[in-house]
Protein backbone atom coordinates (compact mmCIF):
# COMPACT_ATOMS: atom_id res chain seq x y z
CA UNK A 1 0.00 0.00 0.00
CA UNK A 2 1.20 3.31 -0.60
CA UNK A 3 2.72 5.07 2.30
CA UNK A 4 -0.01 6.80 4.51
CA UNK A 5 1.40 9.81 5.50
CA UNK A 6 1.50 11.07 1.70
CA UNK A 7 -2.51 10.69 1.93
CA UNK A 8 -3.39 11.80 5.04
CA UNK A 9 -5.18 15.08 4.69
CA UNK A 10 -7.20 12.98 2.28
CA UNK A 11 -11.00 11.71 3.21
CA UNK A 12 -10.93 8.00 4.26
CA UNK A 13 -12.56 6.76 1.23
CA UNK A 14 -10.39 8.84 -1.00
CA UNK A 15 -6.96 6.96 0.68
CA UNK A 16 -9.35 3.48 0.29
CA UNK A 17 -9.28 4.50 -3.41
CA UNK A 18 -5.57 4.86 -3.47
CA UNK A 19 -5.28 1.75 -2.17
CA UNK A 20 -7.35 -0.24 -4.69
CA UNK A 21 -5.97 2.00 -7.96
CA UNK A 22 -2.02 0.47 -6.53
CA UNK A 23 -3.55 -2.93 -6.56
CA UNK A 24 -5.25 -2.78 -9.96
CA UNK A 25 -2.20 -1.48 -11.53
CA UNK A 26 -0.32 -4.37 -9.82
CA UNK A 27 -2.21 -6.64 -11.31
CA UNK A 28 -1.99 -4.99 -14.62
CA UNK A 29 1.72 -5.00 -15.05
CA UNK A 30 2.34 -7.88 -12.62
CA UNK A 31 5.62 -9.68 -14.64
CA UNK A 32 6.31 -6.49 -16.18
CA UNK A 33 7.15 -4.03 -12.84
CA UNK A 34 7.76 -4.75 -9.69
CA UNK A 35 5.81 -3.45 -7.21
CA UNK A 36 7.92 -0.50 -5.48
CA UNK A 37 8.35 0.38 -9.23
CA UNK A 38 4.13 0.51 -9.78
CA UNK A 39 3.79 2.28 -6.10
CA UNK A 40 6.19 5.10 -7.00
CA UNK A 41 4.34 5.97 -9.74
CA UNK A 42 1.40 6.08 -8.49
CA UNK A 43 2.40 8.40 -5.77
CA UNK A 44 4.43 10.36 -7.90
CA UNK A 45 1.53 11.00 -10.42
CA UNK A 46 -0.65 11.53 -7.12
CA UNK A 47 1.86 14.60 -5.83
CA UNK A 48 2.04 16.20 -9.24
CA UNK A 49 -1.90 16.29 -9.66
CA UNK A 50 -2.43 17.58 -6.56
CA UNK A 51 0.09 20.24 -6.14
CA UNK A 52 -1.78 22.24 -9.05
CA UNK A 53 -5.76 20.88 -8.06
CA UNK A 54 -7.70 23.55 -5.92
CA UNK A 55 -10.12 20.52 -5.05
CA UNK A 56 -8.96 17.49 -4.53
CA UNK A 57 -11.72 15.12 -4.99
CA UNK A 58 -10.88 12.59 -7.36
CA UNK A 59 -7.43 13.44 -7.51
CA UNK A 60 -7.11 9.08 -6.81
CA UNK A 61 -8.86 8.16 -9.88
CA UNK A 62 -6.84 10.43 -12.08
CA UNK A 63 -3.44 9.69 -10.26
CA UNK A 64 -4.65 6.04 -11.47
CA UNK A 65 -5.26 7.20 -14.89
CA UNK A 66 -1.99 8.98 -15.29
CA UNK A 67 0.37 6.51 -13.49
CA UNK A 68 -1.23 3.83 -16.22
CA UNK A 69 -0.35 6.11 -18.90
CA UNK A 70 3.63 6.71 -17.92
CA UNK A 71 3.76 3.26 -17.07
CA UNK A 72 2.76 2.04 -20.74
CA UNK A 73 5.21 4.50 -22.01
CA UNK A 74 7.71 2.87 -20.12
CA UNK A 75 6.37 -0.59 -21.77
CA UNK A 76 6.69 0.75 -24.91
CA UNK A 77 10.38 2.21 -23.63
CA UNK A 78 11.65 -1.51 -22.78
CA UNK A 79 10.16 -3.51 -25.55
CA UNK A 80 12.73 -4.68 -28.12
CA UNK A 81 9.61 -4.96 -30.68
CA UNK A 82 8.77 -1.89 -32.31
CA UNK A 83 5.09 -0.56 -31.64
CA UNK A 84 2.77 1.96 -32.32
CA UNK A 85 4.08 5.37 -33.38
CA UNK A 86 3.26 8.06 -30.12
CA UNK A 87 2.68 11.63 -30.40
CA UNK A 88 2.52 14.10 -27.37
CA UNK A 89 0.84 17.15 -27.67
CA UNK A 90 2.10 19.72 -25.35
CA UNK A 91 0.69 23.71 -24.21
CA UNK A 92 0.96 25.01 -21.53
CA UNK A 93 -2.02 24.49 -19.97
CA UNK A 94 -2.53 21.38 -20.81
CA UNK A 95 -6.38 22.60 -20.88
CA UNK A 96 -7.32 23.69 -24.05
CA UNK A 97 -5.23 23.22 -27.65
CA UNK A 98 -3.41 19.91 -27.12
CA UNK A 99 -6.58 18.27 -25.11
CA UNK A 100 -8.04 19.07 -28.56
CA UNK A 101 -5.53 18.03 -30.57
CA UNK A 102 -5.08 14.32 -28.94
CA UNK A 103 -8.98 13.72 -28.81
CA UNK A 104 -9.26 14.05 -32.60
CA UNK A 105 -6.03 11.90 -33.04
CA UNK A 106 -7.73 9.30 -31.11
CA UNK A 107 -10.84 9.79 -32.95
CA UNK A 108 -9.03 9.99 -36.45
CA UNK A 109 -6.22 7.33 -35.93
CA UNK A 110 -8.90 4.95 -33.37
CA UNK A 111 -6.20 2.68 -31.81
CA UNK A 112 -3.34 3.40 -34.22
CA UNK A 113 -1.49 5.82 -32.16
CA UNK A 114 -0.31 6.20 -29.00
CA UNK A 115 -1.98 9.63 -27.92
CA UNK A 116 -0.40 11.15 -25.02
CA UNK A 117 -0.72 15.10 -23.69
CA UNK A 118 0.95 17.66 -21.04
CA UNK A 119 1.58 20.70 -19.97
CA UNK A 120 4.75 23.11 -19.03
CA UNK A 121 2.35 24.63 -16.36
CA UNK A 122 -0.99 22.46 -16.14
CA UNK A 123 -4.24 23.98 -15.66
CA UNK A 124 -6.48 22.61 -12.43
CA UNK A 125 -9.16 21.41 -15.19
CA UNK A 126 -9.91 21.15 -18.84
CA UNK A 127 -11.47 24.79 -20.54
CA UNK A 128 -15.24 23.88 -20.65
CA UNK A 129 -15.51 25.79 -23.96
CA UNK A 130 -13.15 23.54 -25.20
CA UNK A 131 -14.91 20.99 -24.01
CA UNK A 132 -18.39 22.01 -25.66
CA UNK A 133 -16.67 22.80 -28.82
CA UNK A 134 -15.16 19.30 -29.19
CA UNK A 135 -18.73 17.93 -28.46
CA UNK A 136 -20.21 19.46 -31.22
CA UNK A 137 -18.28 17.38 -33.39
CA UNK A 138 -19.10 14.26 -31.71
CA UNK A 139 -15.51 13.56 -29.71
CA UNK A 140 -15.99 13.41 -26.01
CA UNK A 141 -13.18 14.90 -23.90
CA UNK A 142 -14.71 15.41 -20.45
CA UNK A 143 -12.84 12.74 -18.55
CA UNK A 144 -9.73 14.62 -19.84
CA UNK A 145 -7.75 16.21 -17.34
CA UNK A 146 -4.45 18.40 -17.36
CA UNK A 147 -1.25 16.67 -16.18
CA UNK A 148 2.91 18.12 -16.58
CA UNK A 149 4.58 15.84 -19.24
CA UNK A 150 6.79 13.46 -17.86
CA UNK A 151 10.43 12.58 -19.23
CA UNK A 152 8.98 8.53 -19.83
CA UNK A 153 6.49 9.77 -21.88
CA UNK A 154 8.50 12.32 -24.27
CA UNK A 155 11.03 9.16 -24.64
CA UNK A 156 7.99 6.89 -25.58
CA UNK A 157 6.71 8.98 -28.42
CA UNK A 158 8.33 9.51 -31.93
CA UNK A 159 6.85 12.88 -32.55
CA UNK A 160 6.31 16.20 -30.36
CA UNK A 161 3.88 18.54 -31.00
CA UNK A 162 3.74 22.09 -29.14
CA UNK A 163 1.61 24.77 -28.65
CA UNK A 164 2.88 27.67 -27.03
CA UNK A 165 4.89 26.03 -24.28
CA UNK A 166 8.30 27.86 -25.84
CA UNK A 167 11.39 27.48 -24.44
CA UNK A 168 9.75 25.29 -21.57
CA UNK A 169 9.01 22.40 -23.75
CA UNK A 170 11.48 19.02 -23.32
CA UNK A 171 14.35 18.85 -26.03
CA UNK A 172 15.21 15.21 -26.47
CA UNK A 173 17.55 13.62 -29.30
CA UNK A 174 15.70 11.25 -31.63
CA UNK A 175 12.44 12.88 -31.49
CA UNK A 176 10.65 14.73 -34.02
CA UNK A 177 9.22 18.11 -33.48
CA UNK A 178 6.86 20.35 -34.74
CA UNK A 179 6.16 23.50 -33.42
CA UNK A 180 1.88 24.54 -34.33
CA UNK A 181 1.40 28.50 -33.63
CA UNK A 182 -2.46 28.73 -32.30
CA UNK A 183 -4.43 30.93 -30.50
CA UNK A 184 -5.06 29.92 -26.90
CA UNK A 185 -8.91 29.02 -26.71
CA UNK A 186 -8.74 30.61 -22.67
CA UNK A 187 -11.02 33.77 -22.59
CA UNK A 188 -12.45 33.81 -26.09
CA UNK A 189 -16.28 32.24 -26.70
CA UNK A 190 -17.46 29.85 -28.79
CA UNK A 191 -17.14 30.97 -32.15
CA UNK A 192 -13.60 31.92 -31.78
CA UNK A 193 -13.19 28.44 -29.84
CA UNK A 194 -14.49 26.51 -33.09
CA UNK A 195 -12.10 28.44 -35.30
CA UNK A 196 -9.58 26.77 -33.47
CA UNK A 197 -10.75 23.16 -33.06
CA UNK A 198 -11.15 22.82 -37.13
CA UNK A 199 -7.96 24.63 -37.68
CA UNK A 200 -6.21 21.78 -35.20
CA UNK A 201 -8.45 18.97 -36.77
CA UNK A 202 -6.89 19.97 -40.13
CA UNK A 203 -3.46 19.75 -38.69
CA UNK A 204 -3.93 16.50 -37.00
CA UNK A 205 -5.08 14.87 -40.07
CA UNK A 206 -1.96 16.17 -42.09
CA UNK A 207 0.16 14.66 -38.68
CA UNK A 208 -1.92 11.04 -39.21
CA UNK A 209 -0.57 10.72 -43.44
CA UNK A 210 3.05 11.54 -41.73
CA UNK A 211 2.94 8.99 -39.24
CA UNK A 212 1.58 6.25 -42.46
CA UNK A 213 -1.37 6.07 -40.76
CA UNK A 214 -4.60 5.33 -43.06
CA UNK A 215 -7.42 7.41 -42.24
CA UNK A 216 -10.94 6.23 -41.98
CA UNK A 217 -12.45 6.70 -45.37
CA UNK A 218 -15.63 9.01 -45.05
Amino acid sequence: MPDPRQFRDLPPDEQHLIGRSLEELQREFDGTFDDETIEHFIVDSYERLAAKAKVKTFIGVLAERFARQRLQAMTQIESSEPGKPGVLFLCVHNAGRSQMAAGWLRSIAVDQVNVYTGGSEPGAALNPMVVDAMAEVGVDIHEEFPKPWTDEIVRAVDVVVAMGCGDVCPIYPGKRYVDWELDDPEGKDLSAVRAIRDEIRRRVEELVITLGVALPQE
